[in-house]
């Protein structure tokens, strides 16, 4: 491989700089982005295309001196498999036709084949690894068991996910057997990403912050655990890396550094500091830049971005990342002068530690 920078700062291995890759970097803010979705015809047309995605998949790498390419798919292609009906109203984000609101349906709830349902995104895998000829590692991804049993049962996005904590409170024994499925589903479905290619994977819990203390063990990372433990851990001779990140999730950080995965993703309101004060070096960590920042003027971005690196130290086992995923009205530029400046001073700071050794 012709940059494997990600995969030995995941492996906690020292590296020259540190790498840097962008949750969303694939997106609305590239134009080029935007004209391959405008030919598509729509965001799942567009997703579920192998060509299209492959296409969007490579777009920032083009642009950017980036240490990774991402799967560009979506995290409620599982659930979609599952017959839930996906769909995308204008201006409203995703929906489902039949969100999970009676027990019948959720008895009945099973895991879906990826091989079968889910071959698109298979296909789409194999093609970007093609593509990618060597250049950089590819990350696939799942949304976590908990971010998809919310989007499943309140059937589209909610500020307080009321009828997913409904159930949450009256019937746990539904929201377990969803979680349960959804467990067996994102093992399968990361698994057969690896087995088509993929050389690391991320778990996105997005919205396990949403959960009380004692709410994210039982219903979070209780099932993220399972999947974990369930991944393939070795491919072509190399461990396949995990990733877990929960938005939010900055009080559970040394639960999920022992959950089993190689890396615990942070979001912009930890600090990298005490944060690997307090993991160590049991896993790597990756963050946690503030999206907003990249809206900042260009000599204000480099300053933040110069104080992750310094919080986080030059010690192996750091990915440069944001806490969250790029805001669509993010300024190109912005991110070309964050990937300059983190490299650029990435490599500095591990000089001089050289030097006074």
């Amino acid at each position: 491989m012709t940059n494997d920078t990600l995969l030995r700062a995941l492996a906690r291995e020292p590296t020259d700089y540190t790498p840097i890759w962008l949750m969303r970097q694939a997106g609305r803010y590239l134009p080029e982005y935007n004209a391959t979705r405008a030919r598509a015809g729509s965001f799942l047309a567009l997703a579920r295309s192998p060509a299209y995605a492959t296409e969007v998949t490579l777009q920032p790498l083009e642009r950017f001196a980036l240490d990774a390419a991402i799967l560009f798919s979506d995290i409620l292609t599982v659930p979609d498999a599952m017959g839930l009906g996906l769909f995308f109203a204008d201006g409203e984000g995703p929906r489902f036709e039949r969100p999970l609101r009676d027990e019948a349906a959720i008895r009945s709830l099973a895991a879906p084949d990826p091989a079968d349902r889910l071959r698109y995104v298979l296909d789409a895998v194999r093609e970007i690894r093609k593509a990618l000829a060597g250049r950089v590692p590819l990350i696939g991804f799942s949304g976590s068991p908990f971010t998809l049993a919310c989007y499943m049962v309140q059937g589209a996005g909610s500020d307080d996910w009321r009828a997913l904590k409904s159930m949450l409170y009256a019937r746990p024994d539904l929201l377990h057997r969803i979680l349960e499925v959804n467990a067996r589903a994102v093992t399968d479905y990361l698994n057969a990403q690896i087995e088509a290619g993929a050389q690391a994977v991320m778990i996105f819990d997005t919205w396990g912050g949403q959960l009380s203390h004692a709410g994210y063990e039982e219903f979070s990372l209780a099932y993220s655990r399972r999947v974990i433990a369930g991944l393939v851990k070795q491919a072509a001779g190399r461990r396949v890396p995990s990733i877990l990140y929960t938005k939010g999730g900055g009080a559970w950080l040394e639960a999920m550094a022992a959950s089993g995965c190689d890396a615990v993703g942070l979001d912009w309101t930890v600090d990298g500091a005490s944060a690997r004060a307090r993991v160590g070096s049991r896993v790597a960590l990756q963050g946690n830049l503030d999206p907003a920042a990249l809206f900042a003027p260009a000599d204000r971005l480099r300053a933040e971005a110069r104080r992750v690196l310094d919080a986080f130290g030059s010690a192996p086992g750091h990915v440069f990342n944001l806490g969250h995923g790029i805001a669509p009205q993010t300024p190109v530029e912005s991110v070309a002068a964050l990937v300059d400046e983190v490299r650029t001073y990435s490599r500095k700071l591990r000089a001089a530690i050289q030097t006074n050794a």
